[in-house]
């Protein structure tokens, strides 16, 4: 998703995210292929995904625009060690979320 939301979106979308758990766990083996695959399966599903960063947790500012990068999604967020990701369904009628 290379463009930026609306700041009224993104803070829209915070407010949906502080209330969700996180879908995945960044582990010790880190970003690995199929971590990825699962975070792209993920935001296929639920559209905001939050993610925490159980190992990696000094470079999650790092990690988290690169996962966001791999999935064509958007970071909306990085509180703590959790980051939050977003990517529109791009079929409306199995969208979740609307923006």
């Amino acid at each position: 998703m290379n463009a930026r939301l609306p700041n009224a979106t993104i803070s829209r979308l915070k407010g949906l995210a502080q209330r969700l758990d996180p879908v995945l766990a960044l582990g010790k083996a880190g970003a690995t292929e199929s971590f990825i695959k699962s975070l792209a399966d993920a935001l296929a599903q639920h559209e905001l995904v939050k993610i925490k960063f159980a190992a990696f947790k000094d470079e999650r500012k790092e990690i988290a625009p690169q996962l966001a990068e791999k999935t064509d999604s958007q970071l909306i967020w990085i509180v703590g060690h959790v980051a939050v990701l977003y990517r529109q369904q791009p079929d409306p009628a199995k969208r979740r979320i609307i923006t």
